[in-house]
């Protein structure tokens, strides 16, 4: 039987994944509505985490609360979960996979550093992980992301977009079904 996808409809799940939106942003955003229902007819449990509250501290000072409420979350979950997540929602994401185990990491429109901040980007090399950017980005420029994914060889998607990625969420959509396809 075919999923709404176009791939093999799953029955049996497969693990969860927590996906992380912006700032500025809630859970119903675009793209991380998109990848929940994406992830849901893969047969993935998804759960979209609300950060609204913590932004309202701004960028630096939502850093702390968002990995606490992210932290929470994969403590919860009962394996290791996959953290998706797009700007804020990457950073913070990818900090969270330095103190826990994670299945992976699809981060989109990631900055490298935030201001105000002690912590940087990082990731662990033993997580698949798979980082999506758009050239024109006008809040992360490219070339933080470039040399991030070049330090730490890291897959890098990067497409003729701007920091929403809203022209791109066919092509995210299919990297993503890619992404958890070689998870499974």
């Amino acid at each position: 039987m075919r999923g709404p996808y176009g791939g093999p409809e799953f029955r049996a799940m497969r693990g969860t994944i927590l996906l992380s939106h912006g700032s500025d942003a809630s859970p119903d955003a675009t793209k991380v509505s998109a990848l929940a229902a994406l992830a849901e007819a893969r047969g993935w449990r998804a759960q979209r985490l609300d950060y609204r509250e913590d932004d309202a501290r701004g960028h630096a000072g939502s850093v702390a609360p968002r990995l606490a409420r992210l932290n929470a979350a994969i403590a919860a979950c009962d394996a290791p979960p996959v953290l998706v997540g797009s700007s804020m929602g990457a950073f913070v994401s990818a900090l969270a996979s330095l103190e826990h185990p994670v299945a992976g990491l699809f981060l989109m429109a990631t900055p490298p550093a935030i201001p105000g901040v002690d912590d940087a980007l990082g990731v662990r090399q033993d997580v698949p992980t798979l980082l999506v950017h758009g050239w024109r980005d006008e809040v992360c420029p490219i070339d933080g992301i470039v040399r991030f994914a070049g330090r730490h060889h890291l897959p890098l998607l990067a497409l003729d977009d701007d920091h929403r990625l809203s022209r791109s969420l066919p092509a995210i959509e299919r990297q993503f079904a890619l992404f958890l396809d070689n998870l499974a």
